[in-house]
């Protein structure tokens, strides 16, 4: 596999530096709200359930949005080692990450305007197994956090517009 992705992400790399439009996506979710605080979401041909668990007043069906989060920043790491280890020619043997976030939920409730929403911190850890040396890993690291896209977003601010759609439904 790696000699496949490798080469794969060398053509991909030629192609957008000869073609700098082509690198240009969109990425797309929808999701509806169902019952309690259950969300299904779309994306792709995949689905899932956002809830929020018991104690917060969900039926804890799925995880909750601050938990995809994290899982978003976590896996994204890891492909992003997989990735830059295969096209650095970094020896990855496994690579998987932990993560807590915090959170004051007065922020969410409405308890205290001055307490921000999300989370306040998140932190964690990188575990890699490789037999590269630790000038090659601390490389890989430096590359990964200056290229891991949810990495990004999370640490720079990111536009957002969200329009109100409202359908009214008359009175008869």
């Amino acid at each position: 596999m790696s000699v496949k992705l490798k080469q794969l992400i060398a053509d991909t790399q030629s192609a957008y530096r000869s073609d700098p439009d082509s690198a240009r996506a969109t990425f797309r979710s929808s999701s509806r709200l169902t019952e309690g605080f259950r969300s299904e979401v779309s994306i792709r041909q995949h689905r899932l359930a956002a809830d929020e668990p018991a104690a917060l007043g969900g039926a804890d069906s799925g995880p909750n949005p601050v938990e995809l989060i994290l899982a978003a920043l976590g896996s994204c790491q890891e492909i992003t080692y997989r990735a830059y280890a295969t096209a650095l020619g970094i020896p990855l043997d496994s690579v998987a990450v932990e993560l807590s976030g915090d959170i004051d939920l007065r922020g969410f409730f409405a308890v205290d305007d001055t307490v921000r929403s999300g989370f306040q911190n998140i932190r964690g850890t990188v575990n890699i197994e490789s037999s590269a040396s630790a000038a090659d890993l601390q490389k890989l690291r430096s590359v990964v956090d200056a290229h891991c896209p949810v990495l990004d977003m999370l640490a720079n601010k990111v536009p957002v517009s969200l329009e109100l759609s409202i359908k009214s439904k008359a009175a008869a």
